[in-house]
């Protein structure tokens, strides 16, 4: 596959990485639905993303214990020796030292389910349904579950997703984003979102197919995005705090979310519910 570099802007900071991929320019149709989209009825709609009050302290704290727990049985399984009383999230590069054994446990916690988790993931249904006005569900019929993934971006790596749309892949069509932060997040190491870029035509937007670029030696489900029609992206980190959530169009070109803090794991939440 011929290699490209994606380069773009995060709050103004120039960034690239290399990509592999057979990249290609869409049809002139725009496939955000504003009739049919979670996010049709907020003011919001046309930016694409908003940052929402999310938990109670008590609600964070609990999901945040729970968000360890399977990272800590992902270590486990894998075999790989720690301390458990010593252990932090925020110092997780220090235990998982290899790609190799990183992969590893992201190939658990990239792939969770609601009953995963010692918290009531439904609460957030209901939650985020009532600020979007719509009815939402955990529930994704084509995957037949629910599914959640706990994200891990160990310091200074390319331990990210490409610049990319959810809507892409057709069981996430009809679904709020929500990426929650959990630890180490901030202005260095949340997650990058493109403004009103879920508006842009496909003829805007030169991608790959889905499973089609290489990162760092990883295939990615998610089709990566290399550049727009607008010249190169200017990418800005909403940066949500504790106890506050990011929610946003699966249209809207998001990733890249490097985690730029010298000696500190960034460690998020990503939901995604389909609308009823």
């Amino acid at each position: 596959m011929p290699n490209k570099k994606c380069s773009l802007l995060i709050d103004y900071k120039p960034f690239n990485f290399d990509v592999e991929g057979e990249f290609f320019w869409g049809e002139d149709e725009v496939l955000y639905s504003e009739l049919d989209s979670p996010i049709s009825g907020v003011t919001w709609k046309d930016i694409g993303y908003s940052v929402v009050e999310a938990f109670t302290e008590g609600e964070f704290e609990l999901l945040s214990k729970s968000v360890t727990k399977n990272i800590l049985d992902a270590i486990k399984v894998n075999n790989i020796d720690f301390d458990e009383k010593t252990f932090s999230l925020s110092k997780y590069h220090e235990v998982v030292r290899t790609d190799k054994m990183h992969n590893e446990v992201i190939n658990i916690t990239r792939n969770l389910e609601v009953e995963d988790f010692d918290f009531d993931i439904n609460l957030l249904v209901e939650r985020f349904g009532n600020i979007l006005g719509c009815q939402l569900t955990s529930w994704v019929e084509e995957l037949q579950k629910s599914h959640i993934q706990i994200r891990i971006s160990r310091p200074e790596t390319l331990d990210i997703n490409p610049p990319h749309r959810d809507g892409y892949l057709s069981y996430w069509e009809d679904i709020i984003n929500v990426w929650i932060p959990i630890e180490g997040c901030n202005e260095k190491s949340s997650l990058p979102v493109l403004p009103k870029s879920h508006l842009l035509p496909e003829n805007e937007i030169l991608r790959t197919e889905s499973k089609g670029a290489k990162i760092n030696g990883n295939i990615y489900y998610v089709p990566c995005i290399l550049e727009t029609k607008n010249g190169i992206m200017e990418m800005v980190r909403p940066n949500p705090k504790p106890c506050e959530a990011l929610i946003f169009s699966p249209f809207l070109i998001h990733g890249a979310a490097v985690n730029e803090n010298k000696n500190l794991t960034r460690v998020s939440l990503e939901l995604r519910f389909p609308k009823v």
